[in-house]
């Protein structure tokens, strides 16, 4: 990752790593993808690589990110989809030039089109997320549990039980602001009678 930038949070389901490029949503919110060469790099960690992305670009992806972050929190709640985030996911679903490649070892890649443009990447994203938010794969969405994150993750855990969005990051937030608070209550001075 290039230096002066937040780490990217990498996820196993595409799309909802894509809306973790904005982390700490409902508290000090991180931007993780704030100049179109972060695009490119987080891109590029998921094999979707790109040629070059110009601020417009970046400024749709975003529109992508958000769209899909308000469809997932719904269909995690299991409220109605809002309508201006589907037709955004649609839209970028329907925009590229890609196609999916089978590996000799069995496994799933996306070729993007030549010359390999954002809007081709933002394709299988959205195509991502359309699986997910439409219930096709293995899982459930689920929100973080973090009063500061709130973020939609995809559940694939045998109970389907997750509470954070990652463990090493909000998770363990959690867990140390829960042991300090046992701290200071176990140390505090006992009252007096």
């Amino acid at each position: 990752m290039r230096a002066g930038f937040p780490d990217f949070r990498l996820g196993t389901v595409l799309a909802t790593s894509f809306t973790g490029t904005l982390s700490e949503r409902h508290g000090d919110a991180v931007e993780r993808i704030p100049a179109p060469h972060r695009l490119v790099d987080w891109l590029a960690v998921y094999g979707l690589a790109v040629d070059s992305c110009t601020t417009a670009q970046l400024e749709r992806a975003k529109e992508l990110r958000e769209s899909i972050h308000a469809a997932a929190t719904a269909a995690a709640i299991q409220d109605a989809l809002p309508a201006s985030a589907v037709r955004v996911i649609n839209d970028c679903s329907a925009q590229g030039r890609t196609a999916a490649i089978l590996t000799p070892e069995g496994e799933r890649l996306w070729q993007l089109g030549s010359p390999s443009r954002v809007e081709d990447a933002l394709s299988v994203i959205a195509a991502d997320a359309i699986s997910v938010i439409a219930g096709e794969r293995d899982g459930r969405l689920a929100l973080c549990a973090s009063p500061t994150c709130r973020a939609a993750f995809f559940d694939t855990s045998r109970s389907r039980t997750r509470r954070w969005c990652d463990m090493n990051t909000c998770g363990n937030r959690q867990k140390k602001a829960r042991f300090n608070a046992n701290r200071r209550k176990d140390s505090a001075p006992a009252p007096a009678e």
